[in-house]
C-alpha cells in the first residue's frame, strides 16, 4: 500500500518546510511506514482530495484520509499498535499536548516573524500574493514591518528554549531514552527555521543543539534529507 503525504512546499518542491509536515514525516518513519511526498503550494490546499482539508499535512493511508499532525499521530498510534509507540500511553499524549501548545504559542510566532520574508521569497508568485495578504491581515501590518520586529526575536530566541534545555540535562530526548512525538513537535519548529531561513537559531555547545543534531540523524538521517538554507 502506498501512503501519500501532502506537504507544503515553495518553488523548490524538494524542500518541504512546514513544521507540521515534518512532525508527520518523522512520525511515519518512527512507525517504520513508507510514504510518498506530494508537494503542494498554499493555494492548492483547498483543492486537495476534493476539498478534504484546509490544512496540511494531509495523509492518505489507503482509503483513510487524516489531516492535522496531532490527529495523524493519534491515528498512527491506533492503526499501527504493533509498531514503536509515538505517544506511549495517556501520559505521553498529555505531554505531547502540552509541548504542542508551548511550541505553537512560543516558538512558532517568533520563528514566523524571523523567517517571514524568507518564507515569502521561497514561494511561487501566486502563493506569494496569498501569503502576503493573509499574513498582513493576521499581523495587521506589512510583512516588512513584521520582519523588522523579528530582529528582536533573534536576540531573545535562545531564552525561549529554556524549558527543554532544562529537561535535556537529564535525558537525551524529550521522550526519555528514545524520541516520542513530543520530540518531533519541537523538531518540526526548528527544522522549519533551518530550511527556510539563513538565520541560525541554535548555538554550538547548547544541549538543545546537540538534541536537534540527534533528531536530524534519526530514521537514517531523514531530517538531513533537506539541506539548511
Amino acid at each position: 500500500m502506498t501512503r501519500k503525504l501532502y506537504a507544503l512546499s515553495g518553488t523548490d518542491t524538494s524542500r518541504p518546510f512546514s513544521p507540521h509536515v515534518w512532525k508527520t514525516k518523522l512520525s511515519l518513519a518512527h512507525k517504520g511506514l513508507t510514504f510518498d511526498i506530494a508537494p503542494v503550494g498554499f493555494t492548492e490546499i483547498p483543492r486537495l482530495e476534493q476539498g478534504a482539508t484546509k490544512i496540511v499535512p494531509l495523509l492518505r493511508d489507503g482509503e483513510k484520509l487524516v489531516s492535522d499532525s496531532f490527529d495523524i499521530a493519534l491515528y498512527l498510534e491506533e492503526a499501527y499498535p504493533d509498531r514503536p509507540p509515538l505517544l506511549s500511553g495517556e501520559g505521553g499524549k498529555a505531554m505531547a499536548r502540552f509541548v504542542e501548545g508551548w511550541s505553537q504559542t512560543t516558538l512558532h510566532p517568533a520563528i514566523g516573524r524571523i523567517a517571514i520574508m524568507d518564507i515569502h521569497d521561497s514561494l511561487d508568485p501566486i502563493d506569494r500574493a496569498y501569503f502576503r495578504a493573509s499574513r498582513e491581515e493576521r499581523f495587521g501590518r506589512p510583512l516588512e514591518a513584521v520582519a523588522e520586529a523579528g530582529r528582536g526575536d533573534l536576540e531573545t530566541f535562545s531564552a525561549k528554549l529554556e524549558p527543554i534545555r532544562h529537561m535535556l540535562k537529564f535525558q537525551p530526548f524529550l521522550g526519555g531514552d528514545r524520541p516520542l512525538f513530543a520530540d518531533y513537535i519541537v523538531f518540526g519548529a526548528l527544522q522549519w527555521a533551518r530550511i527556510v531561513s539563513p538565520h541560525r537559531l541554535l548555538a554550538a555547545g547548547d544541549v538543545v543543539t546537540d538534541w536537534f543534531e540527534r533528531c536530524l540523524d534519526l530514521h537514517d538521517g531523514l531530517g538531513r534529507s533537506v539541506t539548511a538554507a
